[in-house]
């Protein structure tokens, strides 16, 4: 009101309320002493001559930022996108804070790297549709360069007698008649699937942008009440006849859910990969049909669940976050690898010690790592007692299991698939710009998974998800050469005794099991390698800093979601120690390149931190 001139700045309406934010500040104790005699009357002389500060003084304070003689407002431990994320928040909120990264570059798993001159891979996340819309709006990422590529089609999948294929994610004109030359039935019901699956990822996509409702923290209901609102108000908007269908969803196999709704092996095959990516589960394992919501929560402007390159890789959205956290006064130090947080006599968060022994204070702390090492590592390690034995114990439990295994690849040509050959002049056609899928049936998928898991080696034919990014995007690769991007599972971070992926030849044995299956669907593709990037479980571990492999920072299985992500009582970006908060992945809602974990974090330090 006072900028827009409604009020001067000395209205007593103004002078009121600026009193009455320092009088709520205070505990409810201290209002007591404060207001009362012992005889009970009214002290007014118990309220400071500050608490008629001005509103437009307050305003002038809560704009300065501290001096660099005094204590960051938040250290954030890890540069990917939540880490950024959050940072820009506070610093909205003129926190004076500090970002420390491990590596050289800022991104987590979402990075751009030049592996081999004139190529740029996403060496790890490689697609973009979660990001959230606020998000890129509030922190102007736009202006700071990202920018979407938006696929269409969807995805490709060829089938083995080089003929056939089924191609997704064109048109709901072109999509019909793709799933038509299969079966006219599925070609009906494809829309209403899709329906289907919107309706009941909108309710859920409601409450990825607010901490989660948890009964057990210690946060009040009135202070949770946003989160209670919006969990009951979608619980009601499903309604109770449409309750038995969203509990089947989220409770079923995938498997289950796609067989209801489709005859088509190859459609089946397709869309079930939505449901297996990055976890080690088959799409007839319990609770997979979750998964295949949480990869259409969200709309970048192409559609709903429709997933983009990003100009520049994804460490394209790293580099605008960063950019845009330092405009706003944050800074960001990469190749600063943090040993542990720093805890005081009363087991308080008051800093970090750095690998070479530097302590930097701040006032609080946040972790935008897995909680394996926000716990384990960063906490118990140096401070065994500091943890309550039952969290620690439920953070040990956590299950990271993972099979991933991806590979980047510099190439001289364009696939050649037998079911569509590339035109003459060898320019990128449909089915070079989608994700492109070499599976056609669920069994076949499910093989693979049981295989894998019962032998604890790698599948003899793994499941793999090719993507082209150079196809759309020309300034990651030399002109007329290409970047070629495999996401395969299963090959399990944990092999038999005596096995491991730093054995000679490992890693390179099975890229060929890989690349020999892609052989089949497109002849010479091997002889068009120029450079490979090979990252197993253990590589994406060690590089990334993912524990066991694991892109989502924890298993999104239904046991580790909402108010058990990462455990129950310290779902709401908390933790045990005072001071100390989570923002990362493995708490609610999950993985993905999605801003939330960051954002929602920034709202609960704001609320809870003493600036």
């Amino acid at each position: 009101l006072f900028e827009n001139n409604v009020f001067s700045p000395h209205h007593p309406i103004l002078i009121y309320l600026a009193m009455f934010r320092r009088f709520l500040s205070r505990s409810s104790q201290q209002r007591v002493n404060q207001l009362s005699h012992p005889s009970g009357a009214f002290n007014t002389n118990r309220f400071p001559s500050s608490a008629f500060t001005t509103f437009s003084a307050l305003s002038q304070q809560s704009r300065s930022f501290s001096t660099p003689s005094q204590p960051y407002d938040a250290i954030i431990i890890g540069g990917g996108h939540n880490g950024l994320i959050c940072s820009s928040y506070l610093a909205m909120k003129q926190k004076r804070v500090l970002v420390l990264e491990r590596r050289h570059c800022v991104g987590g798993a979402a990075v751009s790297e030049e592996m081999y001159p004139g190529f740029v891979f996403s060496r790890c996340s490689y697609l973009c549709s979660l990001l959230r819309p606020q998000i890129i709006k509030e922190l102007e990422l736009k202006k700071y360069g990202l920018e979407f590529l938006e696929r269409r089609p969807a995805s490709f999948t060829p089938l083995r007698n080089g003929n056939d294929y089924l191609m997704l994610g064109m048109s709901p004109e072109d999509d019909y008649r793709e799933i038509a030359k299969f079966s006219e039935k599925d070609a009906k019901n494809y829309a209403k699937y899709q329906a289907y699956l919107e309706k009941f990822s909108l309710a859920l996509e409601r409450l990825v942008d607010l901490p989660p409702f948890d009964p057990k923290s210690e946060d009040s209901y009135y202070s949770q009440r946003e989160s209670i609102v919006a969990l009951v108000r979608e619980g009601l908007g499903i309604g109770v006849q449409e309750a038995s269908e969203f509990t089947d969803i989220i409770l079923s196999p995938a498997s289950k859910i796609l067989r209801r709704w489709f005859e088509t092996d190859v459609l089946q095959a397709t869309l079930s990969t939505d449901a297996i990516i990055g976890e080690f589960a088959s799409p007839e394992t319990p609770g997979s049909a979750y998964v295949l919501l949480h990869h259409v929560f969200n709309d970048l402007g192409f559609g709903r669940g429709v997933w983009a390159y990003v100009r520049g890789g994804m460490g394209a959205v790293s580099e605008a976050c960063a950019a845009s956290a330092r405009a706003k006064g944050v800074e960001i130090r990469t190749n600063h690898s943090v040993k542990s947080v720093l805890l005081n006599s009363n087991k308080e968060a008051k800093g970090v010690v750095l690998e070479d022994g530097t302590e930097i204070s701040s006032k609080v702390v946040i972790s935008a790592c897995d909680p394996d090492r926000s716990f384990l590592k960063l906490v118990h390690e140096q401070y065994p007692d500091a943890l309550p034995e039952d969290f620690r114990k439920r953070v040990e439990s956590i299950n990271y299991n993972s099979a991933t295994f991806k590979i980047n690849l510099a190439v001289d040509k364009l696939p050649n698939f037998k079911a569509i050959p590339n035109s003459a002049d060898n320019t990128p056609g449909p089915q070079h710009r989608g994700t492109i899928h070499f599976e056609e049936t669920i069994p076949e998928i499910h093989e693979a998974y049981s295989e894998s898991y019962t032998s604890k080696m790698p599948s003899k034919r793994p499941v793999i998800e090719m993507t082209i990014p150079s196809s759309l995007d020309k300034t990651i690769s030399p002109e007329g050469k290409h970047v070629v991007q495999l996401f395969t599972q299963y090959a399990p971070y944990h092999l038999p005794e005596g096995c491991s992926w730093d054995d000679p030849g490992r890693r390179e044995e099975y890229a060929q099991t890989v690349y020999n299956i892609i052989e089949e669907y497109c002849p010479g593709f091997k002889d068009s390698i120029l450079y490979e990037d090979l990252l197993s479980p253990v590589d994406i571990e060690r590089i990334f800093g993912l524990k066991g492999g694991n892109i989502f920072h924890g298993s999104i299985s239904l046991d580790q979601l909402y108010w058990q992500r990462p455990a129950e009582k310290w779902s709401r970006h908390t933790t045990p120690i005072k001071g100390y908060y989570m923002a990362a992945s493995g708490t609610h809602p999950g993985g993905g390149v999605m801003g939330s974990c960051g954002k929602n974090a920034a709202s609960i330090v704001l609320s809870k931190a003493k600036f």
